[in-house]
């Protein structure tokens, strides 16, 4: 049938038959959601919860979710959507967002948004593979063909974290993030005794690479309002080129507190599960870098708006990326499609893979040249994943995050 014919029939159908006709032609082209399976796997030393959306004609997308040790709650929320999803266009991914975080009286929260993050990952990765491009010319074409990454340095001792981040250096890396004067696997965190040594850490670590080095610390959220302003003013001035996390984000009047207080760069964002979280930082001027986490916020859909929100703000993207493959890919195409960008976090380096990039489950992953991630062309995310192996390494016991506490045994945050 020419293009001719097929307006020719249009122009002669009624309305009515028009629209009826609508499913019909869906399911000749397959777009229709058919199934939303959950993966549950160990990969290296983290559980990663993968999810693949499979269409009438057999097309599959993936997707990842990033609520970290919560993933069991995060499947029963993509059962509940699957009820409503399967059977409809996979194509219309905006209006599936809303129909997902809308279709409830409680709207939004982590579980659910960790959820609209694995399913709208998968729904882009499908449409470039059914368009046959890539993701990011979805989001408006690439802006760079190389995205730039950070690297992290977790040792302890001083004299270790120098030569691991000199070796960060070596390697191509211009900028690096260490950890406060503590170890995840400690129970026990005395946040406010990290303080000192921390800030001698980090002293000795800028005198150590020089002034042009980015350094960063993540305080993962375990300070105390008066901890963050008491850390930032023992440090040294030009120290830190950004700060992530020293406190928990729910209030962001303590943020606003804590910018007063100091002229140290924030990088805020990485536990935001909605735009609307995110406003108050970027309004006010709360965070200097956007930490957005894509298996979090609600995948590319979510995502792209903060990004266009923290341009309007001079406020650049360094994206929060703890997984494995798929939210490699997903995060390398936001942050090639973006303007505002500086680094994105990553864990392939030298020194620091702990296996979330395992082959066997992920024969084809974004190739890496360095610090740089770079920009793949190929149709969707432009990843594979062995679903066989996937089956074959079973699914992950859940993985319980340290439980800290402080000394006099007080509960503290993770």
């Amino acid at each position: 049938m020419t293009v001719s014919d097929t307006m020719t029939d249009q122009a002669h159908a009624t309305p009515d038959a028009t629209i009826a006709s609508a499913p019909a032609r869906l399911v000749r082209e397959g777009a229709l959601i058919a199934a939303i399976v959950p993966f549950k796997v160990k990969v290296g030393n983290r559980t990663q919860l993968l999810v693949k959306v499979t269409t009438e004609d057999g097309l599959e997308g993936w997707g990842e979710s990033g609520l970290t040790s919560r993933e069991d709650a995060v499947i029963g929320a993509l059962g509940a959507f699957s009820e409503f999803l399967i059977g409809q266009d996979s194509r219309r991914i905006g209006r599936l967002w809303q129909e997902c975080y809308r279709s409830q009286y409680f709207e939004g929260g982590r579980v659910l948004t960790a959820a609209i993050s694995a399913i709208d990952i998968a729904l882009y990765d499908l449409l470039g593979k059914r368009l046959g491009v890539p993701v990011h010319q979805l989001l408006g074409g690439a802006q760079r063909d190389r995205v730039g990454s950070f690297a992290t340095s977790t040792a302890r001792k001083t004299d270790e974290v120098i030569a691991e981040v000199k070796e960060l250096i070596a390697a191509g890396w211009d900028c690096v993030r260490i950890a406060p004067d503590y170890d995840d696997g400690d129970v026990v965190h005395d946040a406010r005794a990290s303080i000192a040594p921390t800030v001698e850490k980090l002293g000795a670590v800028r005198a150590a690479i020089g002034p042009s080095v980015g350094l960063g610390i993540d305080y993962h959220h375990r300070l105390s309002l008066a901890e963050a302003a008491r850390f930032c003013n023992l440090l040294p001035e030009a120290t830190l080129d950004f700060l992530e996390e020293p406190i928990r984000c729910e209030t962001p009047e303590s943020y606003a507190a804590l910018r007063r207080m100091t002229n140290v760069p924030f990088a805020v964002g990485e536990e935001f599960a909605s735009k609307w979280q995110a406003g108050p930082f970027i309004e006010q001027g709360l965070t200097q870098f956007m930490r957005v986490d894509i298996c979090n916020i609600g995948g590319f859909t979510e995502a792209m708006k903060v990004a266009g929100w923290s341009e309007r703000h001079y406020i650049d993207l360094m994206p929060h990326n703890p997984l494995g493959p798929i939210c490699t890919a997903a995060t390398t195409h936001m942050c090639a499609a973006v303007p505002n960008f500086a680094w994105v976090e990553t864990r392939l380096d030298p020194i620091n893979t702990k296996g979330l990039q395992d082959t066997t489950m992920f024969p084809v992953q974004v190739r890496m040249d360095g610090p740089f991630y770079i920009v793949s062309d190929a149709p969707g995310l432009g990843i594979e994943v062995d679903e066989a192996a996937l089956k074959a390494a079973g699914v992950a016991d859940q993985q319980e995050v340290p439980h800290l506490r402080h000394p006099d045994g007080s509960v503290t945050n993770w």
